[in-house]
């Protein structure tokens, strides 16, 4: 009974505002700031976790002594494009 006394006070509130403006209203500016929100804390979490990351790649030790042992025989070491097949 309380809620329908409200609302029926309210319509005439409602009438008063004009009619062509639309506004997003303190439901819109909670929205956004539920999204900004969410938004700042996905990406604090991704920084974190790219800082975790090691970016450095570490040679195979195989490769790494076959390159060594070429480099001091004077041929120079083959590349990762030059192993490709004839096909690609």
């Amino acid at each position: 009974m309380y809620a329908t006394q409200a609302m029926t006070h309210m319509i005439p509130l409602a009438k008063e505002l004009d009619q062509n403006k639309v506004t997003p209203g303190v439901l819109g500016f909670i929205v956004f700031a539920v999204m900004a929100g969410g938004v700042w804390l996905l990406m604090k979490s991704m920084n974190r976790h790219m800082n975790m990351v090691n970016f450095e790649e570490a040679p195979e030790p195989e490769k790494a002594r076959d390159d060594l042992e070429k480099a001091e025989a004077g041929a120079p070491a083959k590349s990762p494009q030059s192993q490709r097949p004839a096909g690609d």
